[in-house]
């Protein structure tokens, strides 16, 4: 959803430059607008990044996908909670 987000902020970037060039007549403050909106790009990727670290680290360090986690974890409160999500 972030890197979509980043490349929607690109186009939105372009289509405020384009506008405010229209109905402000000013070169000047259509290229601030236009380069308000495109910084929002590099944030929202950065973010997807940070996310998608977020979620390998789990699988790194655990050795089981995001998925088998969920799995275990609901099979453990089937149990009663007899199982811990660790084995």
């Amino acid at each position: 959803m972030m890197y979509t987000a980043g490349i929607l902020s690109v186009g939105a970037s372009f289509v405020s430059w384009v506008l405010s060039k229209e109905y402000e007549g000013d070169l000047a403050r259509a290229d601030r607008w236009g380069l308000f909106v495109g910084e929002w790009a590099p944030t929202f990727f950065a973010i997807g990044v940070a996310l998608r670290i977020e979620e390998t680290r789990e699988e790194i360090l655990t050795g089981r996908t995001s998925e088998e986690r969920r799995q275990q974890d609901r099979m453990g409160r089937r149990m009663g909670g007899r199982m811990t999500a660790g084995v």
